[in-house]
């Protein structure tokens, strides 16, 4: 990873060039911004531009010894943290358990948030923490010397995750790190971080992304075409995880708009023996899918409603739904909308405990019978 590689975060950047290049790197930064903005992938090129033995033009060398072995993030003097759910013990909970998976993951993409990471580990229903015994690992790790003879660097990815035990841990090594070592804490709540970690690092405030970087990234990275690297930027709102997710739910999504509008004809048109047939279709998919259904009619509910205010800036949908709305919208208004959310959150929350989902959504079909003509 090189900082050429992230996308955006100029200033970021050139601030972080800037000090090592000055001799005045702090002992522990904390990376802080909304989701998606790039703040691992900042970290990780940072951590690059430390370990490298002759950087220049503001970026690592790419030849020496240590750039060689970052490229698979294997370097022995560049260490992570991270959450995990409990494996065994409580001795082995601890994020080299999880290694091959987490190095898997940043070969393949480094822009990923906490769910996808859950997925990478199997969590299922798991608590995923960085646990107690995070803490002495660290502290052996940290205390052996410098494998290259240099510095030595400490990622920390979502630190708000430590248990209370691990965090009271760390400050020691926070105020009195081993020479020529490194923290990069990365933080997507800042507010869920310990205070008194907060008080000994220095943070590092970061952005959104603007449309034009997830555009540029979306078309360079994701073979898109402007035009729907366009629509995708403007519904992700400045967040890369998003658009990416957006990109590859689009065959989902095509599904979830056909399911959506069949429902609203059929119930408008009360067609009881249809929607009976439409609910059947829908238990057929899988509860994952189909709790991500309700979470899409949730919001093509919320951006029909919106669009009866005539405000284009509101609204965040692409071609094929806004053509859909130009002629449903007026049957979301204010004297249903909020019944209807209701209804969709109720079935979300039976589809979550496992009700049967043809009953489920065939109640909810009838349900939406009475709340369009209202």
């Amino acid at each position: 990873m090189l900082f050429k590689e992230v996308i955006g975060q100029e200033d970021v950047k050139e601030r972080l060039r800037r000090e090592a290049e000055e001799g005045r790197v702090p002992h522990a930064l904390l990376f802080h911004g909304p989701e998606g903005c790039g703040k691992l992938p900042v970290a990780l090129a940072f951590a690059r531009y430390l370990l490298c033995s002759q950087p220049h033009d503001g970026e690592p060398c790419d030849s020496c010894n240590n750039c060689r072995m970052t490229l698979r993030w294997a370097h022995p003097d560049l260490h992570f943290v991270f959450p995990v759910v409990k494996f065994k013990d409580v001795a082995h909970s601890v994020s080299d358990t999880y290694l091959t998976e987490w190095r898997k993951q940043l070969e393949q993409n480094v822009y990923f948030g906490f769910e996808e990471w859950l997925e990478d580990m199997q969590a299922e229903n798991q608590q995923a923490l960085i646990y107690s015994a995070e803490s002495d690992m660290i502290q052996k790790k940290l205390s052996l010397k410098a494998d290259q003879g240099g510095k030595k660097v400490m990622i920390i990815w979502l630190p708000e995750k430590m248990n209370l035990e691990c965090a009271n841990k760390l400050l020691k090594l926070l105020e009195e790190p081993p020479a020529g070592t490194y923290f990069l804490l990365v933080s997507e709540r800042l507010e869920a971080v310990l205070p008194t970690i907060v008080s000994r690092t220095q943070g590092i405030a970061m952005k959104s992304l603007s449309d034009e970087d997830i555009v540029s990234a979306l078309m360079q990275y994701n073979s898109c075409e402007e035009e729907l690297a366009r629509r995708v930027a403007r519904t992700a709102n400045g967040n890369l995880i998003v658009a990416q997710q957006l990109l590859r739910s689009n065959a989902d999504q095509n599904l979830f708009f056909d399911l959506f509008v069949i429902l609203m004809r059929l119930s408008y048109q009360r067609k009881i023996k249809d929607l009976k047939k439409w609910s059947e279709q829908i238990a057929s998919l899988g509860r994952e899918k189909q709790k991500n259904f309700l979470s899409y009619s949730q919001k093509l509910v919320r951006e029909n409603f919106i669009y009866n205010f005539r405000q284009p800036d509101l609204n965040y949908e692409t071609v094929e739904e806004e053509n859909f709305s130009k002629n449903f919208a007026r049957f979301i208004n204010e004297r249903n909308v909020i019944h209807i959310m209701d209804e969709l959150s109720l079935a979300q929350r039976d589809i979550e405990q496992n009700a049967n989902p043809k009953f489920v959504f065939f109640d909810f079909a009838l349900k939406m019978i009475v709340l369009l003509i209202q």
